[in-house]
Order: structure tokens, then sequence, then C-alpha cells
């Protein structure tokens, strides 16, 4: 089901508390304001979100500039996130563009969570924060 714009606002506002709620977890400095980028042991991170039906996350071009490593958190059935890590070196090699043609548009590569999988480094199984 392709998302309109108020779908699409109300995933990125859960997406925001949840990599908020799961940067607590993980010891992560807060995220700023309008995104979930944070420092995490020293690396400038980011936490990108999937609910259970989702099966990738999405980083601005821009963005992925910017970062040394792109934490993706997978929602489990129970609640809880199984969460990897994969370089922005990893992040570009697997990333297409997104489908939307509205704001994002030719600035967001997405990637499969299977790639996450695959090629990342597994942080662990985790429930946010409440």
């Amino acid at each position: 089901m392709s998302q309109d714009r108020e779908s699409g606002a109300a995933a990125a506002k859960w997406g925001l508390d949840c990599g908020r709620r799961l940067a607590a977890v993980l010891g992560a400095t807060r995220p700023t304001a309008n995104s979930n980028a944070c420092r995490l042991k020293g690396k400038r991170v980011v936490i990108k979100c999937a609910a259970v039906a989702t099966d990738s996350v999405g980083v601005t071009f821009k963005m992925l500039e910017e970062l040394e490593e792109i934490i993706g958190a997978f929602q489990l059935l129970d609640g809880s996130f199984d969460v990897w890590a994969l370089t922005p070196a990893q992040y570009r090699q697997a990333m297409r563009d997104t489908a939307s043609r509205g704001a994002s548009a030719g600035k967001v590569g997405i990637v499969r969570k299977s790639f996450f999988e695959r090629h990342g480094r597994h942080i662990g199984r985790l429930r946010p924060a409440e």
C-alpha cells in the first residue's frame, strides 16, 4: 500500500519517536530535533526504524555524506527491534532510489533489511525505552 501525505507524516513521527527511544537504550546522545542523527561511541550515526510490515529504511543522500554509520532498527512482532549497522560505503553499495514522487523523490536512498542482515554488524535485539 502506498503512502499519502497524512500516512507518511504519521510514519515519520513514529520513526523519530522510535529512534529517540532506541538511542536512549543504546547510550547514544539525544538525536537532533528533526532527525535521528546522534553520536554513538564517538561516531556520528543515524537510527532509522522500520515497522513490522516495512522491509527497508531510507537515508537522504545529503545526510549519508555526514555519517560514519547507519543503524537500521527493524521491528519484530513482539515490539522489540532487530538492530544492525552499516558503513556509508556498504549503504551506498545497496541503496536504490525511493519510489516516492513527493518531497523525497531523488533525495533518499533505500536499503532493504536483508542487506543489513547479510552485510551489517548485528548490534542486538532491543526494546525501546518507554
